[in-house]
């Protein structure tokens, strides 16, 4: 009788709600703080070999190692996709034919970056910023602040007061950022959200798409100089983002009841097992 004891206290506190709510915290931790790998870049190709080669001149073979490393290299964003030609044809690379247009002036920059970043680009030509590109011709553009083949994911890091203030003081830019913070914060968690989920099986289409379309109206805020606007938007961004994350912390409670309640049913039949082992046994033995 005591091993059916011990067999039933075992059944109880492994089924328990505090060793199953430890459970969940350590799988949480360890599956939503986890940096997720990237994607593998895509293959190389002419562009990229020939600037690789030793004709090329050193400044321009850094190039293939910048983009490989970059958010653009990351999403199969390779050189023709921006600069045009035929990355498979080596003598047709950089032909007009081929829709090779090559590198932009200074002052054509946002045009050329805003053919797949329409939104931004039009916050940034109706900013200060933008204004004086198309007055002067040398305002701050967008190689500016994220470089050029080394673009990395948008942060609101970049804002600083080391790139700031190379151009002007730091105090507009900080305001900027404080009033960005707190969306910004909410878009990293929500992003980490989906990313775990999505490694669980599950599929949100509807919250992808609802937040792929906030994080790209939050990151065009990043191209006005407009303050006002920015604390004006804010509170909208972060309402469609709590929207979005109530969502997931559903999702996140309907895993854990059937992890739990798979967990209690297996370590109950193992029990019942248990038992009826013992039972047997014991009768065996009288």
């Amino acid at each position: 009788m005591q091993r059916l004891y011990l067999a039933l206290f075992l059944l109880l506190f492994l089924s328990s709600p505090l060793y199953g709510k430890e459970g969940w915290k350590r799988s949480f931790e360890e599956e939503y703080l986890k940096i997720f790998p990237v994607d593998e870049a895509p293959k190389r190709n002419v562009c990229v070999s020939c600037h690789m080669s030793e004709i090329m001149r050193p400044e321009l073979r850094t190039i293939p190692s910048q983009w490989s490393n970059s958010w653009h290299a990351r999403n199969n964003i390779s050189c023709h996709d921006c600069h045009g030609g035929d990355p498979e044809d080596e003598k047709n690379a950089m032909s007009p034919e081929r829709g090779f247009i090559g590198k932009p002036s200074f002052r054509d920059v946002p045009q050329f970056c805003g053919r797949c970043h329409i939104g931004i680009l039009e916050h940034y030509m109706k900013s200060g910023h933008g204004r004086s590109l198309r007055l002067t011709g040398h305002a701050p553009n967008c190689v500016t602040c994220h470089g050029s083949h080394e673009i990395q994911k948008a942060s609101i890091e970049i804002i600083n007061e080391n790139l700031c203030s190379r151009c002007h003081s730091y105090e507009r830019a900080k305001v900027m950022k404080q009033a960005l913070s707190a969306t910004e914060r909410l878009i990293v968690d929500t992003d980490m959200a989906l990313s775990v989920l999505k490694k669980k099986g599950m599929i949100l289409q509807k919250e992808n798409e609802e937040f792929f379309r906030t994080h790209a109206e939050f990151r065009t805020l990043f191209h006005t100089t407009d303050v006002n606007l920015v604390k004006e938007r804010t509170e909208e961004f972060i309402g469609r983002l709590r929207a979005i994350e109530t969502r997931l912390s559903q999702y996140f409670k309907e895993l854990n009841f059937r992890r739990n309640y798979s967990v209690f049913l297996f370590l109950l039949f193992l029990s019942i097992g248990i038992m009826l082992y013992i039972f047997y046994n014991d009768r065996g033995k009288k």
